[in-house]
């Protein structure tokens, strides 16, 4: 963890890796907490002085944020427990794994996660290439008879298990890379496409999975049906689908056998880049499919975030979902600064989610089976020396800066930003009625600024490439004025 050292921004209080607490709370609108990080500044999740809501504007720039505009709703931010995180995660003492689990989990006592997308089978990272119901070569099973989530009950049900204990409300979002090979014309978990006689089996597959997982004590909020289906990994598994055709798995054989079963987990389409929205566009423009669909999974490897927009734009309707953005050693300079715009463009792009990739993963970036060999997890697990060495990475921090403060069920709320390189945010108001507002500090210098609402204000100075999270509440049974 990042250590602590004085600095001037609004005076160092104390240190706090968990905000969410009734110290952090704020009864009376006029006070503002607040809570720092910053790479330069050594340090993470930083509790300072309390600011005041009064009457004097600062002749500096001005963050208004108006809560009588609402837009999307939040359902949360999180990361995946891959079958390489569940592993490693595992590999820990009882009392070791449990404390990590609350700082990642607890929705007062650690960074509040709420959401994991997980693999349904093997992904990249993973200690084996594995599905529900692998057959040997030329061997069909189209009843499922022999299918079976056994793999998954030797470490990852029981963490899942263990984390939904510590926060019940957590969602599990569903992906697979990858059908059983016999489906596919590879006859392999690697390469291939969907065969047409497969298409009423692959929805069987689905329903006996959250059947599955459901009985063992792990509901299943929502599923995509494919990995980044317009891309063929070689070394790993994955499955190229067209958008023709999962709008017809969607709406001739998914959406029927889930209704069927009274499945009642949402379906969401595409789970793949930003540049290619031509896909979700052509499946959310039929009927049939867009009845059975809530909205759409998007990835940040390709594109803009404005992407979002566009979608938002033509399916008003339907929700978008961040559900996965892994961080690296390919990112060099100001790696808070860069993962928390992430979250503030996702999030100002009509995303109801922020999801980053692995969870875990150890200091060599394994375990994986192919695919990306410098991926950097959200926390990072050194099992080399005992007790093994846990160290939350940039990438929780930044999470941390949303999912300690802005709750499931959140409204973004109105607020205007600046261009990058000066003040760039986004805000929301909580269940509780609580106001949360993100500041990034994009520029290389301190910037001093203003935060306004409802005609008062509050003056902070932010230093470069700096992010604060502002947390206030407004006063019980006052409304709020009329615009």
């Amino acid at each position: 963890m990042f250590s602590l050292r004085s600095l001037s921004v609004c005076t160092v209080l104390l240190f706090a890796t968990v905000a969410n607490t009734p110290a952090a709370q704020s009864p009376d609108a006029s006070v503002i907490t607040v809570f720092e990080s910053s790479e330069e500044l050594h340090e993470s999740l930083a509790q300072k002085l309390a600011l005041h809501f009064g009457a004097v504007r600062a002749p500096s720039l001005t963050i208004r944020v108006e809560d009588g505009s609402k837009y999307q709703q939040i359902d949360g931010f999180g990361a995946s427990l891959t079958d390489s995180s569940a592993w490693l995660l595992a590999q820990l003492a009882d009392a070791q794994r449990k404390e990590l689990l609350v700082k990642l989990f607890h929705p007062t006592k650690g960074a509040g996660l709420s959401i994991l997308r997980q693999p349904m089978g093997a992904s990249d990272f993973a200690l084996e290439h594995y599905s529900y119901d692998d057959l040997p070569r030329g061997e069909k099973d189209p009843e499922l008879k022999r299918f079976s989530i056994d793999h998954d009950r030797a470490y990852l049900i029981p963490i899942l298990r263990e984390a939904l204990a510590i926060n019940p409300h957590l969602k599990i979002i569903a992906t697979p890379w990858s059908p059983p090979g016999w489906m596919k014309t590879s006859d392999s978990l690697i390469q291939g496409a969907l065969l047409p006689s497969a298409y009423a089996a692959l929805s069987r597959y689905f329903v006996k999975y959250v059947k599955s997982y459901e009985a063992a004590g792990v509901p299943i909020y929502a599923v995509t049906m494919q990995n980044e289906p317009l891309y063929e990994p070689t070394d790993y598994p994955g499955m190229r689908l067209t958008a023709t055709e999962q709008t017809q798995f969607l709406r001739d054989h998914l959406a029927p056998a889930f209704r069927e079963a009274g499945i009642k987990a949402k379906v969401l389409v595409f789970d793949h880049n930003w540049d290619l929205i031509d896909y979700p566009i052509q499946v959310l423009n039929d009927p049939g499919a867009a009845r059975f669909a809530a909205g759409t999974a998007v990835h940040c490897y390709g594109g803009n975030v404005t992407a979002q927009s566009e979608l938002q734009s033509r399916f008003p309707e339907k929700g978008i979902w961040l559900t996965e953005c892994s961080g690296g050693e390919w990112q060099k300079g100001k790696v808070l600064e860069a993962q928390v715009r992430l979250i503030i463009g996702a999030l100002r792009n009509w995303g109801k989610s922020v999801v980053l990739w692995n969870l875990a993963l150890d200091n060599h970036s394994q375990p994986h089976r192919g695919g990306c060999s410098n991926c950097r997890g959200v926390v990072t697990i050194n099992p080399a020396v005992s007790p093994a060495q846990i160290t939350p990475t940039v990438d929780f921090t930044a999470l941390a800066h949303a999912a300690q403060f802005v709750a499931p069920g959140a409204y973004r709320i109105e607020s205007n930003t600046f261009e990058q390189g000066s003040l760039e945010d986004v805000a929301f108001e909580n269940p509780d009625g609580s106001i949360v507002l993100i500041v990034l500090n994009s520029g290389d210098t301190p910037m001093a600024f203003n935060i306004g609402w409802r005609g008062k204000y509050a003056s902070c100075k932010l230093e470069g490439a700096a992010v604060a999270t502002f947390r206030w509440s407004p006063p019980p049974n006052v409304p709020e004025p009329i615009r």
